[in-house]
């Protein structure tokens, strides 16, 4: 077997050779009429009217040689077969395809739509051109790119020789579309807001640091989809807003965390957390049917049926059956004994951080679909007290196969109240807590003008990979890599 080098060397002998002959191995333009899509949707018409036309696409197959040589393309919206006849093509131009042509190089072909013996769909080259020269391999289809770092630095040879990864990438897209659809549908607005902010709001995450040389400024990329953006929006008088975009936080990665993602986030004027449980159940069914066609799936080892009644469990009372722990009333040795001896490690040493992660211990076996409410105040410092108890809040989360795939409030807007839960915040960063959340005064003082009741809610790329099955870094379509001259 020859090796790449060797491969590599070959090849571009036979770029100039194509040099040679006054060829241009990498045309600006391609004579291409219609896409191999539409050849196949539209062959029997094709066929009938004998039309001569131009289709492109990458070789990726070459089968037979001397007088016949056939070659399947691949333009990235569907294949066809090509089929190259020395008493067609004349000897001249087969001779030199043979000679020039391999398996990743792109070329475009002329020719009539006819059916072989065998039924399959076929162009006759008449005339054939190449449109960009290949120089490395293509690996092959059962044996090349096993090694999961190598698939994800050569991400684009993986898709192409991976049918089931670009139809995860293109229902991914359409997780999306229907996201947007479905919030546009119902009266809200699509916003954009700052990805580089001064001080990073509307989740507990490190964030990332950056520099801002014309202002001589710190700033960070968000860790939330403009959270604290879109509150300004609903005192800016807007009933209801999302967005759609990508956010920022400086962690680990494994199956369900990347370092920068896409979430969506909505923000609903005069409306609570108990409204938007009805419209999050709503819309999660929604993008269960449009995207995969069920509302049942399994993963991670649980199943869960999207179309059955969704039940609301108690934060407080889900730690204290799995636990014995009532986290209300509870002492930081308390919490910090019952981890070490469960065996549960935790990054951070404050009574929040304590709790988050014991909390993320009992979740491990609910399969849901449910709704856990009645968080604690001291994990939710966006979020408004409860009437009834003020140190539990008006939140939401759903809770998918042991893990949480979506977050809502009725957000907090008593101002006194708001500063009062940052200094809180405040003093968790002096304890050494890089997940804490940054205080805003800014903030503040725009809720001290008056922001009406209003529901937030936001869910990101870790549903889908759940419904998908898969891995969240199996769904990206570049996962951040170490180079590899760093390794």
């Amino acid at each position: 077997m020859s090796s790449i080098d060797e491969i590599r060397d070959a090849r571009i002998k036979k770029l100039e050779l194509l040099r040679s002959k006054g060829v241009n191995p990498y045309p600006a333009e391609s004579k291409r009429e219609i896409s191999l899509k539409e050849a196949v949707e539209d062959f029997d018409n094709l066929e009938k009217s004998k039309e001569i036309k131009w289709i492109s696409g990458r070789i990726m197959s070459i089968r037979g040689q001397g007088a016949i040589v056939f070659i399947t393309l691949n333009d990235g919206t569907a294949t066809f077969q090509g089929l190259l006849k020395k008493d067609v093509l004349g000897d001249e131009k087969l001779d030199f395809f043979s000679a020039v042509s391999d398996i990743g190089d792109f070329v475009e072909i002329q020719g009539s739509f006819f059916t072989t013996k065998r039924g399959e769909k076929t162009l006759e080259a008449k005339d054939w051109r190449m449109l960009s020269k290949s120089l490395r391999p293509l690996p092959e289809k059962w044996h090349g790119l096993v090694d999961v770092e190598e698939r994800f630095r050569k991400r684009y040879l993986d898709i192409l020789m991976n049918p089931e990864i670009k139809d995860t990438l293109q229902k991914k897209t359409k997780f999306w579309d229907t996201t947007r659809n479905f919030m546009k549908d119902r009266g809200f607005l699509e916003v954009e807001t700052p990805t580089l902010e001064v001080t990073t709001g509307g989740a507990e995450a490190t964030p990332f640091k950056t520099y801002n040389e014309d202002f001589k400024l710190p700033l960070y990329l968000r860790i939330s989809v403009g959270e604290l953006w879109q509150k300004r929006l609903m005192a800016a008088g807007f009933a209801k807003t999302f967005e759609i975009g990508r956010a920022y936080r400086n962690e680990g990665s494994d199956a369900n965390h990347l370092q920068e993602f896409t979430n969506m986030e909505f923000y609903w004027a005069y409306a609570n957390y108990k409204d938007g449980m009805k419209l999050v159940e709503e819309l999660y069914r929604k993008i269960a049917e449009d995207v995969f066609g069920t509302l049942k799936f399994e993963t991670r080892g649980h199943k869960f049926d999207l179309g059955k009644k969704w039940e609301q469990i108690s934060y407080r009372d889900t730690v204290k059956k799995e636990t014995g722990i009532d986290v209300l009333n509870t002492t930081y040795e308390e919490v910090k004994n019952k981890l070490d001896k469960l065996k549960v490690t935790y990054d951070g040493d404050t009574m929040e951080r304590l709790v988050d992660t014991l909390w993320k211990y009992c979740r491990k076996s609910i399969s849901g679909p449910v709704f856990l409410t009645g968080h604690p105040k001291l994990v939710s410092p966006l979020s408004k007290g409860m009437g009834d108890n003020d140190e539990l809040t008006e939140r939401f989360q759903i809770i998918i196969a042991g893990s949480e795939v979506g977050n809502g409030y009725s957000e907090l807007n008593d101002p006194i109240n708001q500063a009062e839960r940052f200094e809180a915040q405040q003093k968790l960063i002096e304890k050494g807590d890089k997940e804490a959340m940054m205080p805003d005064t800014e903030f503040v003082e725009m809720l001290e003008y008056g922001m009406p009741p209003t529901c937030g809610f936001g869910f990101g790329e870790m549903l889908f990979a759940f419904l998908a099955d898969k891995p969240i870094r199996e769904t990206q379509m570049f996962p951040l890599m170490r180079p590899k001259h760093l390794e």
